[in-house]
């Protein structure tokens, strides 16, 4: 019987950084990590829309805490594939925040210019405790100071999707 062919990589990718099984697994730690900061506490999840989307059900998968999820949707890229600016709030929190503990979650942090601007707003609304989470950390790409409490993977600066 023939060897079984890796999935081909989609043309217009130019190599994979980071495997589905090590992101699985990452993931699942991840979760446990998560477990050990909030125990059994309730969690206010914002999810950064659309990128965080599907990390952020994977995440919440690993645990089994109370949530309460909301989400956030921002624009800095448009139709790009480099950020234009300043990161504009498109739709913003519709839960109260106020006296929870709140975990943000992203896909990537590059620039930090939308993290920031949203851990700005959160901590504006007094939360018992803000932390965020990402899967993909691009540490060569921060303009301003800003890092993530949990990161699954720090990556070069190259576009990803």
């Amino acid at each position: 019987m023939p060897a079984k062919k890796a999935p081909a990589i989609h043309p217009d990718l130019e190599s994979v950084l980071v495997t589905n099984a090590r992101i699985h697994s990452r993931v699942r730690s991840l979760g446990r990590e998560l477990k050990k900061v909030y125990g059994d506490e309730e969690i206010t999840v914002v999810s950064i829309m659309n990128g965080a989307l599907i990390f952020t059900a994977d995440l919440l998968r690993e645990i089994d805490n109370t949530v309460r999820l909301d989400c956030i949707r921002t624009t800095s890229y448009g139709s790009a594939t480099e950020s234009h600016g300043t990161p504009k709030l498109v739709h913003g929190l519709t839960l109260d925040v106020t006296d929870r503990h709140v975990l943000v979650v992203d896909d990537i942090l590059d620039t930090g210019k939308t993290l920031s601007l949203i851990a700005s707003m959160i901590r504006g609304m007094r939360p018992a405790s803000l932390r965020v989470c990402v899967l993909l950390d691009k540490k060569g790409r921060r303009l301003v100071p800003f890092e993530a409490e949990l990161v699954g993977f720090q990556i070069p600066d190259k576009f990803v999707v």
